[in-house]
Protein backbone atom coordinates (compact mmCIF):
# COMPACT_ATOMS: atom_id res chain seq x y z
CA UNK A 1 0.00 0.00 0.00
CA UNK A 2 2.85 2.29 0.92
CA UNK A 3 4.69 1.47 -2.30
CA UNK A 4 1.59 2.05 -4.45
CA UNK A 5 1.05 5.44 -2.85
CA UNK A 6 4.68 6.39 -3.42
CA UNK A 7 4.48 5.28 -7.07
CA UNK A 8 1.31 7.27 -7.67
CA UNK A 9 2.85 10.35 -6.12
CA UNK A 10 5.98 9.92 -8.23
CA UNK A 11 3.94 9.62 -11.43
CA UNK A 12 1.97 12.71 -10.46
CA UNK A 13 5.09 14.81 -9.98
CA UNK A 14 6.96 13.44 -13.02
CA UNK A 15 6.82 15.45 -16.26
CA UNK A 16 6.91 13.58 -19.56
CA UNK A 17 9.07 15.80 -21.76
CA UNK A 18 8.72 13.63 -24.86
CA UNK A 19 5.91 15.93 -26.02
CA UNK A 20 8.42 18.74 -26.31
CA UNK A 21 10.05 17.03 -29.27
CA UNK A 22 7.18 18.01 -31.60
CA UNK A 23 5.92 21.47 -30.69
CA UNK A 24 3.05 23.12 -32.58
CA UNK A 25 3.84 26.55 -33.99
CA UNK A 26 1.69 28.94 -35.99
CA UNK A 27 4.74 30.61 -37.47
CA UNK A 28 6.18 27.56 -39.21
CA UNK A 29 4.82 26.57 -42.62
CA UNK A 30 4.00 22.91 -43.05
CA UNK A 31 4.53 21.92 -46.71
CA UNK A 32 2.22 18.94 -46.24
CA UNK A 33 -0.75 21.21 -45.52
CA UNK A 34 -2.57 22.65 -48.56
CA UNK A 35 -2.61 26.40 -48.84
CA UNK A 36 -5.82 28.09 -47.73
CA UNK A 37 -6.86 30.39 -50.53
CA UNK A 38 -9.65 32.89 -51.04
CA UNK A 39 -11.99 31.67 -53.72
CA UNK A 40 -9.26 29.81 -55.59
CA UNK A 41 -8.65 26.15 -56.24
CA UNK A 42 -5.67 24.84 -54.24
CA UNK A 43 -2.62 24.56 -56.45
CA UNK A 44 -0.29 21.53 -56.60
CA UNK A 45 2.51 21.49 -54.12
CA UNK A 46 5.81 22.93 -55.26
CA UNK A 47 9.29 22.18 -53.97
CA UNK A 48 11.25 25.07 -52.51
CA UNK A 49 14.94 24.82 -53.40
CA UNK A 50 15.96 27.81 -51.30
CA UNK A 51 19.30 27.22 -49.58
CA UNK A 52 21.10 28.99 -46.82
CA UNK A 53 23.10 31.00 -49.33
CA UNK A 54 20.13 32.57 -51.17
CA UNK A 55 17.82 33.13 -48.18
CA UNK A 56 16.77 36.74 -47.82
CA UNK A 57 17.50 38.68 -44.70
CA UNK A 58 14.28 38.86 -42.67
CA UNK A 59 15.68 41.09 -39.94
CA UNK A 60 13.52 44.16 -39.38
CA UNK A 61 15.07 47.53 -40.05
CA UNK A 62 13.68 50.87 -38.88
CA UNK A 63 11.80 52.75 -41.58
CA UNK A 64 10.12 56.12 -41.75
CA UNK A 65 6.47 56.52 -40.84
CA UNK A 66 5.58 57.36 -44.43
CA UNK A 67 7.23 54.18 -45.70
CA UNK A 68 5.54 52.10 -42.99
CA UNK A 69 2.10 53.49 -43.84
CA UNK A 70 2.67 52.95 -47.56
CA UNK A 71 3.71 49.32 -47.03
CA UNK A 72 0.87 48.62 -44.61
CA UNK A 73 -1.69 50.17 -46.96
CA UNK A 74 -0.39 48.13 -49.89
CA UNK A 75 -0.45 44.93 -47.84
CA UNK A 76 -4.02 45.57 -46.69
CA UNK A 77 -5.23 46.36 -50.22
CA UNK A 78 -3.62 43.21 -51.57
CA UNK A 79 -5.30 41.13 -48.85
CA UNK A 80 -8.70 42.68 -49.63
CA UNK A 81 -8.26 42.10 -53.36
CA UNK A 82 -7.24 38.49 -52.74
CA UNK A 83 -10.28 37.90 -50.50
CA UNK A 84 -12.64 39.04 -53.29
CA UNK A 85 -10.83 37.65 -56.30
CA UNK A 86 -13.16 36.95 -59.20
CA UNK A 87 -16.19 38.70 -57.73
CA UNK A 88 -15.97 41.66 -60.09
CA UNK A 89 -16.58 39.39 -63.10
CA UNK A 90 -19.85 39.11 -64.96
CA UNK A 91 -22.05 36.09 -64.28
CA UNK A 92 -21.62 33.38 -66.92
CA UNK A 93 -24.37 31.71 -68.95
CA UNK A 94 -23.26 28.14 -68.21
CA UNK A 95 -24.82 26.85 -65.01
CA UNK A 96 -22.00 24.35 -64.43
CA UNK A 97 -19.51 27.19 -64.40
CA UNK A 98 -21.81 29.09 -62.03
CA UNK A 99 -21.73 26.18 -59.60
CA UNK A 100 -17.95 25.94 -59.76
CA UNK A 101 -17.68 29.64 -59.00
CA UNK A 102 -19.99 29.34 -56.02
CA UNK A 103 -18.00 26.42 -54.66
CA UNK A 104 -14.82 28.51 -54.84
CA UNK A 105 -16.36 31.63 -53.33
CA UNK A 106 -18.01 29.88 -50.37
CA UNK A 107 -15.40 27.13 -49.85
CA UNK A 108 -17.70 24.24 -50.57
CA UNK A 109 -18.12 21.42 -49.63
CA UNK A 110 -16.36 22.27 -46.33
CA UNK A 111 -18.80 25.10 -45.64
CA UNK A 112 -22.09 23.56 -44.53
CA UNK A 113 -24.07 26.82 -44.12
CA UNK A 114 -24.43 27.51 -47.84
CA UNK A 115 -27.22 25.51 -49.51
CA UNK A 116 -27.23 24.97 -53.28
CA UNK A 117 -30.54 23.50 -54.43
CA UNK A 118 -30.40 22.28 -58.02
CA UNK A 119 -33.66 21.67 -59.84
CA UNK A 120 -35.32 21.70 -63.27
CA UNK A 121 -37.78 24.38 -64.25
CA UNK A 122 -41.17 23.11 -65.40
CA UNK A 123 -42.92 19.74 -65.48
CA UNK A 124 -42.02 18.94 -69.10
CA UNK A 125 -39.01 16.63 -69.01
CA UNK A 126 -38.49 16.86 -72.79
CA UNK A 127 -37.20 20.39 -72.53
CA UNK A 128 -35.17 20.52 -69.32
CA UNK A 129 -34.22 23.97 -68.09
CA UNK A 130 -31.74 23.68 -65.27
CA UNK A 131 -31.85 26.03 -62.31
CA UNK A 132 -30.09 26.56 -59.01
CA UNK A 133 -31.28 28.33 -55.83
CA UNK A 134 -28.57 29.42 -53.36
CA UNK A 135 -29.20 30.65 -49.82
CA UNK A 136 -27.67 30.59 -46.33
CA UNK A 137 -29.16 28.13 -43.88
CA UNK A 138 -30.23 30.09 -40.81
CA UNK A 139 -30.62 33.46 -42.54
CA UNK A 140 -33.38 32.60 -45.01
CA UNK A 141 -36.96 31.48 -44.49
CA UNK A 142 -37.20 27.96 -45.95
CA UNK A 143 -41.00 28.06 -46.07
CA UNK A 144 -40.89 31.11 -48.32
CA UNK A 145 -38.27 29.46 -50.53
CA UNK A 146 -40.33 26.30 -50.90
CA UNK A 147 -43.71 27.97 -51.49
CA UNK A 148 -42.72 31.12 -53.40
CA UNK A 149 -39.71 29.95 -55.44
CA UNK A 150 -39.29 26.20 -55.83
CA UNK A 151 -42.95 25.21 -56.04
CA UNK A 152 -43.92 27.76 -58.75
CA UNK A 153 -40.86 26.91 -60.84
CA UNK A 154 -40.90 23.13 -60.47
CA UNK A 155 -44.61 22.24 -60.30
CA UNK A 156 -46.67 25.15 -61.59
CA UNK A 157 -44.57 26.05 -64.63
CA UNK A 158 -44.83 24.65 -68.17
CA UNK A 159 -41.82 25.36 -70.36
CA UNK A 160 -41.57 23.84 -73.82
CA UNK A 161 -38.87 23.80 -76.44
CA UNK A 162 -40.85 26.20 -78.58
CA UNK A 163 -40.92 28.80 -75.83
CA UNK A 164 -38.21 31.32 -76.77
CA UNK A 165 -38.48 33.44 -73.60
CA UNK A 166 -36.17 31.57 -71.31
CA UNK A 167 -34.93 34.75 -69.68
CA UNK A 168 -34.80 36.16 -66.15
CA UNK A 169 -37.27 38.87 -67.15
CA UNK A 170 -39.79 36.23 -68.19
CA UNK A 171 -39.33 34.45 -64.83
CA UNK A 172 -39.90 37.67 -62.89
CA UNK A 173 -42.94 38.72 -64.88
CA UNK A 174 -44.71 35.38 -65.33
CA UNK A 175 -43.44 32.64 -63.05
CA UNK A 176 -42.45 33.92 -59.58
CA UNK A 177 -44.85 35.61 -57.13
CA UNK A 178 -42.07 37.20 -55.05
CA UNK A 179 -42.91 40.74 -54.01
CA UNK A 180 -39.27 41.86 -54.00
CA UNK A 181 -37.02 40.70 -56.82
CA UNK A 182 -33.99 42.14 -58.53
CA UNK A 183 -31.77 41.08 -61.44
CA UNK A 184 -28.00 41.36 -60.88
CA UNK A 185 -25.20 40.79 -63.38
CA UNK A 186 -22.04 40.64 -61.25
CA UNK A 187 -20.83 38.01 -58.86
CA UNK A 188 -20.12 40.58 -56.14
CA UNK A 189 -23.79 41.57 -56.07
CA UNK A 190 -24.95 37.96 -56.01
CA UNK A 191 -22.58 37.00 -53.18
CA UNK A 192 -23.53 40.06 -51.10
CA UNK A 193 -27.24 39.28 -51.43
CA UNK A 194 -26.73 35.64 -50.46
CA UNK A 195 -24.92 36.70 -47.29
CA UNK A 196 -27.72 39.09 -46.31
CA UNK A 197 -30.35 36.34 -46.24
CA UNK A 198 -31.81 36.63 -49.73
CA UNK A 199 -32.13 33.71 -52.13
CA UNK A 200 -30.30 34.02 -55.46
CA UNK A 201 -31.67 32.09 -58.42
CA UNK A 202 -29.35 31.02 -61.26
CA UNK A 203 -30.79 29.68 -64.53
CA UNK A 204 -28.98 27.96 -67.39
CA UNK A 205 -28.23 30.16 -70.41
CA UNK A 206 -29.04 33.37 -68.48
CA UNK A 207 -26.14 35.75 -67.96
CA UNK A 208 -27.34 37.06 -64.64
CA UNK A 209 -28.99 36.09 -61.38
CA UNK A 210 -32.34 36.79 -59.77
CA UNK A 211 -32.32 38.02 -56.15
CA UNK A 212 -35.47 37.39 -54.10
CA UNK A 213 -36.24 38.63 -50.60
CA UNK A 214 -36.39 35.64 -48.22
CA UNK A 215 -34.83 36.98 -45.01
CA UNK A 216 -36.07 35.07 -42.02
CA UNK A 217 -33.45 34.62 -39.29
CA UNK A 218 -34.32 34.41 -35.61
CA UNK A 219 -34.32 37.70 -33.75
CA UNK A 220 -35.38 39.16 -30.44
CA UNK A 221 -38.76 40.84 -30.30
CA UNK A 222 -39.25 44.49 -29.37
CA UNK A 223 -38.78 44.97 -25.63
CA UNK A 224 -38.56 47.83 -23.12
CA UNK A 225 -35.51 50.13 -22.94
CA UNK A 226 -32.70 49.02 -20.65
CA UNK A 227 -30.72 52.24 -20.12
CA UNK A 228 -33.22 55.01 -20.97
CA UNK A 229 -36.28 54.17 -18.91
CA UNK A 230 -39.05 56.74 -18.54
CA UNK A 231 -42.28 56.89 -16.57
CA UNK A 232 -44.37 58.71 -19.16
CA UNK A 233 -43.58 57.89 -22.76
CA UNK A 234 -43.20 54.97 -25.12
CA UNK A 235 -41.87 51.73 -23.70
CA UNK A 236 -40.35 50.11 -26.80
CA UNK A 237 -36.69 49.97 -27.77
CA UNK A 238 -34.58 48.99 -30.75
CA UNK A 239 -33.65 45.36 -31.35
CA UNK A 240 -30.95 43.57 -33.33
CA UNK A 241 -33.22 43.47 -36.39
CA UNK A 242 -32.10 46.15 -38.84
CA UNK A 243 -35.42 46.54 -40.68
CA UNK A 244 -37.43 46.39 -37.47
CA UNK A 245 -35.46 49.37 -36.13
CA UNK A 246 -36.09 51.53 -39.18
CA UNK A 247 -39.73 50.47 -39.12
CA UNK A 248 -40.13 51.60 -35.50
CA UNK A 249 -39.03 55.09 -36.51
CA UNK A 250 -41.24 55.17 -39.62
CA UNK A 251 -44.23 54.10 -37.53
CA UNK A 252 -43.86 57.35 -35.58
CA UNK A 253 -42.66 59.66 -38.35
CA UNK A 254 -45.19 59.03 -41.12
CA UNK A 255 -43.97 61.29 -43.87
CA UNK A 256 -43.03 60.57 -47.44
CA UNK A 257 -40.01 62.85 -47.07
CA UNK A 258 -38.28 60.49 -44.65
CA UNK A 259 -35.32 59.08 -46.61
CA UNK A 260 -33.35 55.95 -45.71
CA UNK A 261 -30.05 55.42 -47.54
CA UNK A 262 -28.35 52.05 -47.03
CA UNK A 263 -24.57 51.71 -47.37
CA UNK A 264 -22.23 48.78 -46.78
CA UNK A 265 -19.16 49.07 -44.56
CA UNK A 266 -16.45 46.43 -44.33
CA UNK A 267 -14.15 44.65 -46.74
CA UNK A 268 -14.03 41.19 -45.21
CA UNK A 269 -17.66 41.10 -44.03
CA UNK A 270 -20.11 43.79 -45.02
CA UNK A 271 -22.36 45.50 -42.48
CA UNK A 272 -25.42 47.52 -43.46
CA UNK A 273 -25.42 51.15 -42.31
CA UNK A 274 -28.54 53.24 -42.89
CA UNK A 275 -28.52 57.04 -43.07
CA UNK A 276 -31.96 58.41 -42.19
CA UNK A 277 -33.00 62.06 -42.59
CA UNK A 278 -35.97 64.16 -43.69
CA UNK A 279 -35.63 65.60 -47.16
CA UNK A 280 -36.48 69.28 -47.20
CA UNK A 281 -35.71 69.75 -43.49
CA UNK A 282 -32.20 68.44 -42.89
CA UNK A 283 -29.31 70.48 -44.20
CA UNK A 284 -27.91 68.75 -47.34
CA UNK A 285 -24.34 69.63 -46.29
CA UNK A 286 -24.80 67.61 -43.11
CA UNK A 287 -26.09 64.62 -45.08
CA UNK A 288 -23.16 64.82 -47.50
CA UNK A 289 -20.65 64.99 -44.64
CA UNK A 290 -22.17 61.93 -42.95
CA UNK A 291 -22.17 60.08 -46.26
CA UNK A 292 -18.53 61.04 -46.90
CA UNK A 293 -17.28 59.85 -43.52
CA UNK A 294 -19.06 56.52 -43.80
CA UNK A 295 -17.87 55.91 -47.35
CA UNK A 296 -14.24 56.50 -46.35
CA UNK A 297 -14.24 53.87 -43.59
CA UNK A 298 -11.83 51.21 -44.84
CA UNK A 299 -11.93 48.35 -42.35
CA UNK A 300 -12.52 44.62 -42.45
CA UNK A 301 -15.57 44.47 -40.19
CA UNK A 302 -17.82 46.79 -38.18
CA UNK A 303 -19.62 44.87 -35.46
CA UNK A 304 -21.77 47.47 -33.70
CA UNK A 305 -22.76 51.12 -33.67
CA UNK A 306 -20.13 51.75 -30.97
CA UNK A 307 -17.40 50.85 -33.45
CA UNK A 308 -18.92 53.07 -36.14
CA UNK A 309 -19.09 55.94 -33.66
CA UNK A 310 -15.34 55.76 -33.06
CA UNK A 311 -14.66 55.94 -36.80
CA UNK A 312 -16.82 58.99 -37.57
CA UNK A 313 -16.52 61.24 -34.50
CA UNK A 314 -14.33 64.34 -34.69
CA UNK A 315 -12.11 63.98 -31.59
CA UNK A 316 -12.00 60.45 -30.15
CA UNK A 317 -9.59 61.59 -27.42
CA UNK A 318 -12.26 63.74 -25.74
CA UNK A 319 -14.27 62.20 -22.91
CA UNK A 320 -17.43 64.02 -23.98
CA UNK A 321 -19.21 62.00 -26.71
CA UNK A 322 -19.65 63.75 -30.05
CA UNK A 323 -22.33 61.32 -31.23
CA UNK A 324 -25.51 60.54 -29.34
CA UNK A 325 -26.34 56.85 -28.96
CA UNK A 326 -29.93 56.04 -28.06
CA UNK A 327 -32.11 52.94 -27.93
CA UNK A 328 -35.41 54.82 -28.07
CA UNK A 329 -37.28 55.16 -31.40
CA UNK A 330 -39.30 58.14 -30.14
CA UNK A 331 -36.14 60.12 -29.47
CA UNK A 332 -34.80 59.33 -32.94
CA UNK A 333 -38.08 60.46 -34.51
CA UNK A 334 -38.05 63.72 -32.53
CA UNK A 335 -34.42 64.39 -33.52
CA UNK A 336 -35.12 63.74 -37.20
CA UNK A 337 -38.01 66.21 -37.09
CA UNK A 338 -35.61 68.87 -35.78
CA UNK A 339 -33.09 68.35 -38.60
CA UNK A 340 -30.65 65.80 -37.22
CA UNK A 341 -29.37 62.71 -39.04
CA UNK A 342 -29.81 59.18 -37.65
CA UNK A 343 -27.49 56.23 -38.32
CA UNK A 344 -28.59 52.61 -38.00
CA UNK A 345 -26.07 49.77 -37.95
CA UNK A 346 -27.05 46.19 -38.73
CA UNK A 347 -27.57 43.95 -35.67
CA UNK A 348 -27.13 46.87 -33.27
CA UNK A 349 -29.64 47.88 -30.62
CA UNK A 350 -28.48 51.51 -30.58
CA UNK A 351 -29.03 54.28 -33.10
CA UNK A 352 -26.57 57.15 -33.57
CA UNK A 353 -27.77 60.76 -33.87
CA UNK A 354 -25.47 63.40 -35.37
CA UNK A 355 -24.50 66.10 -34.68
CA UNK A 356 -24.77 66.43 -30.92
CA UNK A 357 -24.52 69.33 -28.47
CA UNK A 358 -23.64 69.02 -24.80
CA UNK A 359 -27.05 70.10 -23.55
CA UNK A 360 -28.94 67.42 -25.46
CA UNK A 361 -26.93 64.73 -23.63
CA UNK A 362 -28.63 65.79 -20.39
CA UNK A 363 -32.11 65.85 -21.93
CA UNK A 364 -34.48 62.92 -21.56
CA UNK A 365 -37.24 61.83 -23.91
CA UNK A 366 -39.64 62.17 -20.99
CA UNK A 367 -39.12 65.95 -20.82
CA UNK A 368 -41.40 66.68 -23.77
CA UNK A 369 -44.20 64.45 -22.45
CA UNK A 370 -44.76 66.34 -19.19
CA UNK A 371 -45.65 69.97 -18.54
CA UNK A 372 -42.83 72.47 -18.67
CA UNK A 373 -42.69 73.34 -14.95
CA UNK A 374 -42.10 69.75 -13.76
CA UNK A 375 -39.84 69.24 -16.77
CA UNK A 376 -37.78 72.30 -15.81
CA UNK A 377 -37.48 71.03 -12.24
CA UNK A 378 -36.32 67.59 -13.37
CA UNK A 379 -33.77 69.05 -15.76
CA UNK A 380 -32.47 71.37 -13.03
CA UNK A 381 -32.04 68.35 -10.77
CA UNK A 382 -30.00 66.64 -13.51
CA UNK A 383 -27.69 69.63 -13.91
CA UNK A 384 -27.10 69.82 -10.16
CA UNK A 385 -26.44 66.07 -10.09
CA UNK A 386 -24.01 66.37 -13.01
CA UNK A 387 -21.87 68.98 -11.25
CA UNK A 388 -22.17 67.05 -7.98
CA UNK A 389 -20.88 63.88 -9.59
CA UNK A 390 -18.05 65.82 -11.22
CA UNK A 391 -16.86 68.14 -8.44
CA UNK A 392 -18.03 66.93 -5.01
CA UNK A 393 -15.07 64.63 -4.13
CA UNK A 394 -12.59 67.25 -5.32
CA UNK A 395 -14.32 69.99 -3.36
CA UNK A 396 -14.33 67.82 -0.23
CA UNK A 397 -10.57 67.25 -0.49
CA UNK A 398 -9.89 70.92 -1.24
CA UNK A 399 -11.96 72.14 1.72
CA UNK A 400 -10.44 69.60 4.10
CA UNK A 401 -6.83 70.30 3.11
CA UNK A 402 -6.73 73.99 2.18
CA UNK A 403 -9.95 75.88 2.87
CA UNK A 404 -11.18 74.72 6.26
CA UNK A 405 -12.02 78.34 7.17
CA UNK A 406 -14.88 78.29 4.68
CA UNK A 407 -16.80 75.80 6.81
CA UNK A 408 -18.77 76.59 9.96
CA UNK A 409 -16.81 75.89 13.12
CA UNK A 410 -19.07 73.09 14.30
CA UNK A 411 -18.92 71.32 10.94
CA UNK A 412 -15.15 71.72 10.77
CA UNK A 413 -14.75 70.20 14.25
CA UNK A 414 -17.10 67.35 13.31
CA UNK A 415 -15.02 66.56 10.22
CA UNK A 416 -11.79 66.72 12.21
CA UNK A 417 -13.24 64.47 14.91
CA UNK A 418 -14.45 61.88 12.41
CA UNK A 419 -11.00 61.75 10.78
CA UNK A 420 -9.08 61.50 14.06
CA UNK A 421 -8.66 57.71 13.83
CA UNK A 422 -8.11 57.56 10.04
CA UNK A 423 -4.44 56.74 9.25
CA UNK A 424 -4.48 57.91 5.61
CA UNK A 425 -4.43 61.38 4.05
CA UNK A 426 -7.81 62.57 2.87
CA UNK A 427 -6.94 62.15 -0.83
CA UNK A 428 -5.92 58.52 -0.33
CA UNK A 429 -9.09 57.98 1.66
CA UNK A 430 -11.25 59.35 -1.14
CA UNK A 431 -9.40 57.36 -3.81
CA UNK A 432 -9.93 54.13 -1.89
CA UNK A 433 -13.67 54.74 -1.56
CA UNK A 434 -14.06 55.83 -5.17
CA UNK A 435 -12.23 52.72 -6.33
CA UNK A 436 -14.51 50.57 -4.16
CA UNK A 437 -17.62 52.22 -5.63
CA UNK A 438 -16.39 51.72 -9.20
CA UNK A 439 -15.52 48.11 -8.38
CA UNK A 440 -19.01 47.44 -7.01
CA UNK A 441 -20.64 49.15 -10.00
CA UNK A 442 -18.66 47.12 -12.51
CA UNK A 443 -19.28 43.89 -10.62
CA UNK A 444 -23.01 44.62 -10.55
CA UNK A 445 -23.00 44.77 -14.36
CA UNK A 446 -20.96 41.60 -14.96
CA UNK A 447 -22.55 39.18 -12.51
CA UNK A 448 -25.90 37.51 -13.33
CA UNK A 449 -28.83 39.92 -13.39
CA UNK A 450 -30.79 37.99 -10.75
CA UNK A 451 -28.29 38.69 -7.98
CA UNK A 452 -26.66 41.81 -9.43
CA UNK A 453 -28.71 44.47 -7.56
CA UNK A 454 -28.47 42.49 -4.34
CA UNK A 455 -24.69 42.19 -4.55
CA UNK A 456 -24.39 45.90 -5.32
CA UNK A 457 -26.48 47.08 -2.39
CA UNK A 458 -25.21 44.54 0.15
CA UNK A 459 -21.61 44.94 -0.98
CA UNK A 460 -21.74 48.72 -0.67
CA UNK A 461 -23.33 48.55 2.80
CA UNK A 462 -20.93 45.94 4.09
CA UNK A 463 -17.80 47.62 2.70
CA UNK A 464 -18.87 51.08 3.89
CA UNK A 465 -19.84 49.96 7.39
CA UNK A 466 -16.75 47.78 7.79
CA UNK A 467 -14.43 50.53 6.54
CA UNK A 468 -15.88 53.01 9.05
CA UNK A 469 -15.67 50.57 11.96
CA UNK A 470 -12.09 49.67 11.05
CA UNK A 471 -11.11 53.34 11.01
CA UNK A 472 -9.99 53.30 7.39
CA UNK A 473 -12.41 56.01 6.24
CA UNK A 474 -14.50 58.63 8.00
CA UNK A 475 -18.32 58.44 8.13
CA UNK A 476 -18.69 61.80 6.35
CA UNK A 477 -16.65 60.54 3.41
CA UNK A 478 -19.02 57.59 2.98
CA UNK A 479 -21.86 60.09 2.64
CA UNK A 480 -19.89 62.15 0.11
CA UNK A 481 -18.99 59.12 -2.04
CA UNK A 482 -22.52 57.70 -1.89
CA UNK A 483 -23.99 61.06 -2.92
CA UNK A 484 -21.53 61.26 -5.79
CA UNK A 485 -22.47 57.78 -7.01
CA UNK A 486 -26.20 58.57 -6.84
CA UNK A 487 -25.66 61.81 -8.74
CA UNK A 488 -23.78 60.03 -11.54
CA UNK A 489 -26.73 57.65 -12.03
CA UNK A 490 -29.07 60.55 -12.85
CA UNK A 491 -27.21 61.46 -16.06
CA UNK A 492 -29.40 60.08 -18.89
CA UNK A 493 -26.62 59.46 -21.40
CA UNK A 494 -24.39 56.48 -20.58
CA UNK A 495 -21.35 57.76 -22.52
CA UNK A 496 -21.53 61.14 -20.76
CA UNK A 497 -21.85 59.40 -17.39
CA UNK A 498 -18.71 57.38 -18.13
CA UNK A 499 -16.83 60.55 -19.06
CA UNK A 500 -17.89 62.26 -15.84
CA UNK A 501 -16.76 59.27 -13.80
CA UNK A 502 -13.29 59.51 -15.35
CA UNK A 503 -13.03 63.32 -15.11
CA UNK A 504 -14.01 63.14 -11.45
CA UNK A 505 -10.60 61.65 -10.65
CA UNK A 506 -8.85 64.50 -12.48
CA UNK A 507 -10.73 67.12 -10.46
CA UNK A 508 -10.00 65.11 -7.30
CA UNK A 509 -6.24 65.22 -7.93
CA UNK A 510 -6.43 68.93 -8.89
CA UNK A 511 -8.22 69.69 -5.62
CA UNK A 512 -5.64 67.70 -3.64
CA UNK A 513 -2.73 69.58 -5.24
CA UNK A 514 -3.95 73.19 -5.46
CA UNK A 515 -7.31 73.27 -3.72
CA UNK A 516 -10.01 75.47 -5.21
CA UNK A 517 -7.45 77.03 -7.54
CA UNK A 518 -6.62 73.68 -9.11
CA UNK A 519 -10.29 72.82 -9.58
CA UNK A 520 -11.00 76.23 -11.10
CA UNK A 521 -8.02 76.06 -13.46
CA UNK A 522 -8.90 72.55 -14.66
CA UNK A 523 -12.55 73.51 -15.10
CA UNK A 524 -11.69 76.57 -17.19
CA UNK A 525 -9.22 74.60 -19.32
CA UNK A 526 -11.78 71.91 -20.07
CA UNK A 527 -14.49 74.45 -20.87
CA UNK A 528 -12.11 76.13 -23.31
CA UNK A 529 -11.41 72.78 -24.95
CA UNK A 530 -15.13 72.10 -25.19
CA UNK A 531 -15.70 75.49 -26.80
CA UNK A 532 -13.33 74.46 -29.61
CA UNK A 533 -14.83 71.00 -30.02
CA UNK A 534 -17.22 70.37 -32.92
CA UNK A 535 -19.54 67.57 -33.86
CA UNK A 536 -20.00 67.35 -37.63
CA UNK A 537 -19.30 71.06 -38.02
CA UNK A 538 -21.52 72.16 -35.09
CA UNK A 539 -19.84 73.60 -31.94
CA UNK A 540 -20.67 71.28 -29.10
CA UNK A 541 -21.63 74.18 -26.78
CA UNK A 542 -24.15 75.62 -29.26
CA UNK A 543 -26.42 77.56 -29.00
CA UNK A 544 -24.77 79.15 -25.91
CA UNK A 545 -21.20 79.33 -27.19
CA UNK A 546 -21.40 80.66 -29.83
CA UNK A 547 -24.70 82.28 -28.98
CA UNK A 548 -27.42 81.85 -31.58
CA UNK A 549 -31.17 82.21 -31.68
CA UNK A 550 -32.86 78.94 -30.88
CA UNK A 551 -35.69 77.50 -28.86
CA UNK A 552 -35.75 77.72 -25.08
CA UNK A 553 -35.19 73.99 -24.74
CA UNK A 554 -31.49 74.17 -23.89
CA UNK A 555 -30.49 74.30 -20.24
CA UNK A 556 -34.03 74.31 -18.91
CA UNK A 557 -37.31 73.09 -20.30
CA UNK A 558 -39.33 75.73 -22.14
CA UNK A 559 -43.08 75.72 -22.81
CA UNK A 560 -43.89 73.50 -25.75
CA UNK A 561 -46.14 76.09 -27.41
CA UNK A 562 -43.35 78.70 -27.37
CA UNK A 563 -40.66 76.58 -29.07
CA UNK A 564 -41.59 77.61 -32.58
CA UNK A 565 -38.27 77.18 -34.40
CA UNK A 566 -35.88 74.35 -34.98
CA UNK A 567 -32.30 74.60 -33.65
CA UNK A 568 -30.57 77.30 -35.66
CA UNK A 569 -27.10 75.73 -35.31
CA UNK A 570 -28.26 72.90 -37.61
CA UNK A 571 -29.15 75.39 -40.40
CA UNK A 572 -32.30 73.44 -41.36
CA UNK A 573 -34.09 74.16 -44.61
CA UNK A 574 -37.32 74.78 -42.70
CA UNK A 575 -36.69 76.83 -39.57
CA UNK A 576 -40.31 77.07 -38.35
CA UNK A 577 -41.83 73.89 -36.97
CA UNK A 578 -45.14 75.35 -35.77
CA UNK A 579 -47.18 78.51 -36.01
CA UNK A 580 -46.22 81.38 -33.68
CA UNK A 581 -49.72 81.26 -32.20
CA UNK A 582 -50.15 77.57 -31.45
CA UNK A 583 -52.75 78.26 -28.71
CA UNK A 584 -55.25 80.68 -30.31
CA UNK A 585 -57.94 79.93 -27.72
CA UNK A 586 -55.82 81.02 -24.73
CA UNK A 587 -56.48 84.38 -23.04
CA UNK A 588 -52.93 85.80 -23.54
CA UNK A 589 -53.10 85.06 -27.26
CA UNK A 590 -56.51 86.64 -27.69
CA UNK A 591 -55.38 89.68 -25.72
CA UNK A 592 -52.22 90.14 -27.84
CA UNK A 593 -54.15 89.80 -31.12
CA UNK A 594 -57.08 92.00 -30.03
CA UNK A 595 -59.64 89.19 -30.25
CA UNK A 596 -61.64 89.53 -27.04
CA UNK A 597 -64.96 88.11 -26.04
CA UNK A 598 -66.81 86.33 -28.79
CA UNK A 599 -64.63 87.53 -31.68
CA UNK A 600 -63.31 84.89 -34.01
Amino acid sequence: MDMSFTGALKRLLTVDDSMLDDQFSLADDDPSEPADTYGETPQPETVNFTTAENKTDTSKKPVSMRTFLRRATKEYEEAVEKAHVGQDDEIECDIDEMKRRLERFFHLPQNKDIVIREFRVGVDTKAPWRGMAVFVDGLSDKNVINSAILEPLMILTHVSEENPRRTLEYVVEKLLPSNQSQIVNKWSEAVANILTGSTVLFLDRCNGALVMETKGWEHRSVSTPQTENVVRGSQDAFTENFRANTGLVRARLRTEHLVTEIHSVGNLARTDVAIMYIHGVTNPKLVREVRRRISQIDVDFVLDSGMLEQFIEDRPSMLIPQVMATERPDRVAASLAEGYVALFVGNSTYCLIVPVVLWSLVHSSEDSNIRFLPGTFMRLIRWIALFTALLLPGLYVAVTNYHAEMLPTDLMLAIAGSREQVPFPVVVEVLLMEFAIELIREAGIRIPSVIGPTIGIVGALIIGQSAVQAGIVSPLLVIVVATTALASFTVPNYELSMGIRIMRFAFLIAGAVLGFYGIAILFVVYVVRLSMLKSFGVPILSPIAPSSGASRDVLLRGPLWSMNKRPSFLYPLRSWRQKPMSRPWSAPTRKSTGKEGGET
